[in-house]
């Protein structure tokens, strides 16, 4: 039975990633990367910079938007 986890020799990766990436919370919400980054800028939700990579908390990100009032 999956329970929603991929092996790969010896390494257990989440079927599902825990973060985002810049390009997905842009396409998510509709918006530029612009706008996107200053949302980052702005510490809206929890980031990690991995060397130049920005990867965004999937649960930071989406309790965020839950809390947006649209």
């Amino acid at each position: 039975m999956n329970m929603g986890v991929t092996s790969c020799s010896d390494t257990i990766i989440p079927s599902t990633p825990r973060t985002y990436r810049v390009e997905d919370i842009a396409k998510i919400l509709g918006i530029g990367r612009s706008s996107a980054y200053n949302l980052i800028k702005a510490n809206q939700f929890h980031v990690v910079r991995i060397g130049s990579s920005i990867r965004i908390s999937r649960k930071s990100f989406d309790e965020w938007l839950d809390r947006q009032s649209i």
